[in-house]
């Protein structure tokens, strides 16, 4: 792997296109030569963004240039096939979260990228956002404890504009938005918690977007093209995707393999639009009020007769750009992942899939009986082997997950 002027391959210039723009930088001495994409519409952007590269519908023709890496962009049903095809190719891989949409293609993935040795890095830009960071430091210094419990509350108020205008609405293409939108908070779950889950139950309901009959199909269009915050109330979105299948408001309750208790609560028809986790351990306990810079998190150690204001509060810090920062970060974490190899990242192709394989079981509680179900584990040498940072070896092919 050259270590000089990486040659970046984009797969999908849709919505996520921003990432591309973050990786084509002279400060990461990195640059985008290539785009694929089989919508004219984003090949004419591409080319309007990266002037010099080549531009084309053909994921066959981006590989065959030579990249050193590619940024898997697309809609989330494509990431397994693109990013497997790629890694097979040998070239290392960002894939935007989620990772898969099944249980099986995460597993598929991983074990590409095992037998292959390509390297593999998946985009959970949360991770790295000011407010997570914050609160997983406090965790760490022991300022509440041990970790106990982790709760999280998702005002999803954008949810009509982002999520049931196009095919997250439809089953088929996200499954659901228990995975396509919290399997990213599952992960920060999971990484607060230091686990992850074991058993999980849910319920969820299609409450409002369902009974709303103005449907139309938006092929072509983009959620920039509609998004507006006069679009309110949520009994009075228009436009809706034809297909809508998936549920608006859920919750889960999971059990994590360190015998943390969490929850998780999404609504995509909320006036407000924000996360809040609260954390609690054995000597206290950390929230957070706003989820952007300069929102606070709040700590809670010392024994109050009832409500109290918090012992000590801190501010998230100011950062710019997009996510608080947190995006140059992931951007700038792979690509000295992709130079360097041999070490563990912030993000985690392992969590990835934990994260996607709670959220595909809770999916299945919610839309069956609302039993408590257990999660496939992932094979031992896969998780050994990414958990260790990807070290270059030879292996043979590994079985993906046992029940």
């Amino acid at each position: 792997m050259k270590l000089e002027n990486l040659s970046i391959g984009v797969v999908g210039f849709g919505l996520r296109g921003h990432l591309a723009i973050e990786v084509h930088r002279p400060e990461f001495d990195s640059r985008v030569t290539a785009v694929c994409d089989v919508s004219e519409r984003s090949r004419r952007e591409a080319a309007a963004a990266f002037p010099d590269a080549l531009i084309t519908a053909d994921l066959g023709e981006l590989l065959r240039s030579g990249v050193d890496a590619v940024m898997v962009l697309t809609p989330d049903d494509q990431h397994a096939s693109v990013a497997i095809r790629a890694l097979e190719a040998g070239v290392a891989v960002f894939c935007e979260k989620p990772l898969a949409i099944s249980i099986e293609d995460c597993d598929r993935i991983l074990e590409v990228a095992h037998r292959t040795g390509s390297r593999l890095y998946v985009g959970h830009n949360m991770r790295h956002m000011p407010v997570i960071a914050l609160m997983r430091r406090l965790i760490q210094e022991g300022r509440i404890g041990e970790v106990k419990a982790v709760w999280c509350r998702h005002f999803v108020g954008n949810g009509g504009d982002y999520y049931f205008k196009d095919w997250h609405a439809d089953r088929s293409k996200s499954v659901g938005l228990l995975l396509q939108k919290g399997a990213h908070d599952i992960d920060v779950i999971h990484w607060l918690a230091d686990g992850y889950s074991s058993r999980v139950q849910a319920m969820g309901s299609l409450s409002v977007y369902g009974d709303i009959d103005d449907r139309r199909d938006r092929s072509g269009e983009r959620m920039r093209d509609w998004f507006s915050l006069g679009n309110w109330p949520p009994t009075a979105a228009e436009g809706l995707n034809p297909v809508i299948d998936v549920e608006d408001i859920s919750q889960v309750n999971m059990v994590l393999d360190n015998g943390v208790l969490a929850s998780y609560q999404q609504c995509h028809f909320t006036p407000d639009y924000w996360r809040n986790y609260t954390v609690i351990g054995t000597e206290g306990r950390i929230e957070n009020l706003g989820d952007e810079s300069g929102a606070e998190v709040r700590l809670w150690n010392r024994r109050h007769p009832g409500a109290a204001p918090a012992d000590e509060s801190f501010i998230v810090p100011e950062v710019e750009g997009e996510h608080g920062g947190a995006d140059a970060l992931l951007v700038g974490e792979f690509i000295r992942f992709v130079r360097e190899g041999g070490g563990v990242t912030v993000t985690s192709p392992v969590a990835a899939r934990e994260a996607i394989a709670a959220a595909v079981v809770a999916t299945r509680s919610l839309r069956g009986d609302s039993d408590a179900m257990t999660i496939p584990r992932l094979s031992a040498e896969l998780v050994e082997y990414f958990d260790a940072g990807q070290l270059e070896r030879s292996g043979a092919t590994i079985v993906g997950s046992t029940p």
